[in-house]
């Protein structure tokens, strides 16, 4: 069976999650067409399908790809939750995006560590229902991964062009082993 590379910085994306007044929390994420652009590249555009399904009210997306040490389709499965934009096709790609998690594509997000970025590095507001709020975007500058783990990343705010965010998680030399 094919194992899928690591994504790339460029293919991770950046949420806000919380916003307090001393600062935010990120969190990583991976899009649709970044699974789709990687199962192309791995096994090529009729070396997997997709399907959707709706079990007990909930819509589930089940991803194959064609093994060919089997010959036969290997199969992974999960459930969507729904977008706040689009209901069906929020609940679609999330699916398939779960699903793509349970064949390795982008596991390594799960690994990432807590991502704050303290209020000095980002502009922070009162939004209009009193709550504080941002509007700055941020990005990935640069991700190393090793097995499956990231062990450095570093952030910038697009915002204001500054990085505001470094994590080193390699061992250091004088580390016990």
């Amino acid at each position: 069976m094919e194992k899928f590379r690591d994504l790339r910085a460029d293919e991770i994306d950046c949420r806000v999650a919380t916003v307090k007044e001393n600062g935010v929390s990120i969190l990583l994420y991976k899009d649709a067409r970044c699974d789709m652009n990687i199962l192309d590249e791995a096994v090529g555009i009729t070396g997997w399908k997709r399907h959707h399904e709706v079990i007990n009210g909930n819509l589930f997306c089940t991803v194959e790809v064609w093994d060919e040490d089997k010959k036969e389709w290997i199969s992974k499965q999960d459930v969507g939750t729904e977008s706040y934009a689009e209901k069906e096709k929020g609940q679609a790609s999330d699916s398939f995006k779960r699903a793509c998690f349970n064949l390795g594509i982008g596991r390594e997000l799960y690994t990432a560590p807590f991502i704050w970025i303290p209020g000095n590095f980002v502009n922070i507001k009162q939004g209009r229902n009193g709550k504080t709020t941002t509007y700055d975007k941020f990005s990935v500058e640069k991700i190393i991964i090793e097995n499956k783990k990231i062990m450095c990343l570093s952030i910038l705010n697009d915002t204001t062009g500054k990085r505001v965010f470094v994590y080193d998680g390699r061992p250091k030399e004088n580390d016990e082993k």
